[in-house]
């Protein structure tokens, strides 16, 4: 289960905000869009807000989800399981897995990695997330060469 909120998130006094956080062994988690809105601090809200806020979004929703399938943050490629402590580091990370993290979720949950790729990229396409979908039609090219 995973909950959305507005609400900013803090854990627990001594912490600073979170994105998200999920339990790795309860699958459970929850996530904030309250500091992926632009106007969160105080910056105009442009045309692009709404492509951007699904963007980041859709990120931590993966990150936070893949959690709760068992992953820890990733210390080996860029990777979107890479740890974030603040939007810029949440900005860079890649939308999609490192070879590792998206061999452990292929583990966890099994799945056809080409139609995941197929499907990732119709969703990016289709968001105007063209740097996304370039990257996964590169990987839909490279997969099914080697098939």
């Amino acid at each position: 289960m995973l909950a959305i909120t507005m609400e900013d998130l803090y854990p627990d006094p001594k912490w600073n905000f979170v994105f998200g956080q999920a339990s790795l062994r309860d699958r459970v988690g929850v996530y904030s869009f309250a500091r992926y809105d632009p106007g969160f601090y105080g910056e105009d809200e442009s045309k692009d807000r709404a492509a951007l806020m699904l963007r980041r979004s859709c990120k931590v929703l993966a990150h936070e989800t893949a959690h709760m399938f068992g992953i820890h943050h990733c210390t080996f490629f860029a990777c979107l399981m890479n740890g974030s402590n603040h939007l810029e580091e949440s900005d860079a990370r890649p939308i999609d897995l490192c070879p590792v993290d998206l061999r452990k979720l292929h583990h966890s949950v099994g799945f056809d990695v080409v139609e995941r790729y197929r499907r990732l990229h119709d969703f990016c396409r289709t968001n105007q997330f063209e740097h996304e979908a370039r990257w996964f039609e590169q990987r839909l090219a490279r997969v099914s060469e080697r098939r």
